[in-house]
């Protein structure tokens, strides 16, 4: 994985250069992993535009940073912009470009403040730039969190009944992930039924299911650092004429917004794919959120696919696709799956039965 790393900093040198920085210093966790390897709640690392990065961070991961990123010069110490920031100003350094997505205004002066001499630029989410398409050991990765997923939500459609509550099938769920070889769940498990059905991010109460209820179950697996997102809705016992009438719309949006996400697509036109069609039939005002986003070191990431974004898809960007429908007071269905783009026939990482489950 070594060598994976140094290629990833490769390319992130090139675009420290086309700056014109002398050096990035990278403070984002997941972009901080991405360029080195090493999970950690504090580390930062200070990349020049040549020659060999600074990795720092404290001594709970020193012992991981040696292990793992053998190729940088590693620094230990509990406070480590203060420390990275004496060392620019040792090195020379003139301009650092910094992630000012990320930076908070006070450690933007503390770090100003301690390197002396030098510039702070922005360098914008160049990085995350480069996480939007994945190489193959990440690909793998992210099929396997999925895999976990939907092993996961398997085994667990058995316990669905009337009388369980929200809280008790989401702690089913995570777990059943576990159990099958999870980190941890990618984010809090959403489980929504019956009416809860129209909060998108519903927090799972005590309420218990009862027959009649469409449950709406968003969750996902944790695995290598990379996340998995999918949604299921079923139905508790036969469902109602307009259960059915909103989940075969939502279906087929959803396979509009499946089929338009290929390489070179305009993000906005494949979210347009599907809204279109949830608008048409007269749910235009049920369905306020975006139809998906990348996934990866993180659960929510480039690209975001709406109405309002820009941006094209291109070739092995993993995203989610996951049109809603939500009738304040009635309930609601959603259904989503991760898929890569245009990756010689990966397509959906996800591949539990979309058509509607009667339990």
């Amino acid at each position: 994985m070594a060598e994976i790393h140094a290629a990833r900093r490769g390319r992130a040198q090139e675009k420290i250069a086309d700056t014109g920085a002398d050096a990035a210093l990278i403070t984002s966790g997941p972009n901080v992993r991405y360029l080195t390897g090493l999970a950690s709640s504090n580390a930062a690392l200070l990349l020049p535009a040549r020659g060999v990065g600074i990795l720092a961070t404290d001594s709970r991961y020193s012992l991981a940073a040696r292990r793992d990123c053998p190729d940088l010069e590693l620094i230990v110490e509990r406070f480590i912009e203060p420390r990275l920031a004496e060392a620019m100003t040792s090195r020379g350094l003139h301009t650092v470009a910094f992630e000012a997505h990320e930076m908070t205004v006070e450690r933007h002066a503390e770090l100003t403040a301690k390197a002396d001499g030098v510039k702070a630029v922005p360098f914008g989410r160049k990085i995350e730039e480069l996480r939007t398409v994945k190489d193959p050991s990440e690909l793998e990765l992210l099929a396997t969190a999925c895999r976990i997923s939907c092993q996961a939500i398997a085994d667990v459609f058995a316990l669905i009944r009337p009388g369980l509550t929200e809280r008790q099938l989401a702690a089913a769920l995570d777990r059943r992930m576990t159990e099958l070889g999870a980190e941890e769940p990618a984010f809090q498990t959403i489980v929504a039924s019956g009416p809860n059905g129209a909060i998108p991010h519903h927090v799972p109460a005590d309420r218990p299911m009862r027959r009649g209820d469409l449950i709406t179950m968003d969750f996902g697996a944790r695995y290598g650092g990379y996340h998995a997102d999918m949604t299921r809705t079923v139905a508790l016992g036969e469902p109602a004429g307009w259960q059915r009438e909103i989940y075969e719309l939502v279906l087929a949006a959803q396979r509009s917004g499946l089929d338009a996400a290929r390489p070179g697509a305009d993000v906005a036109d494949v979210d347009a794919s599907a809204r279109d069609l949830i608008r048409d039939a007269g749910h235009g005002d049920h369905f306020g959120h975006g139809l998906g986003h990348g996934v990866g070191l993180e659960v929510h990431e480039a690209p975001m696919i709406g109405y309002s974004r820009t941006g094209k898809l291109a070739s092995r960007v993993p995203v989610t696709v996951e049109p809603g429908v939500y009738l304040p007071g009635r309930g609601g269905v959603r259904i989503e799956d991760v898929l890569v783009v245009g990756a010689d026939g990966t397509g959906l990482l996800t591949t539990t039965t979309r058509e509607l489950l009667v339990l």
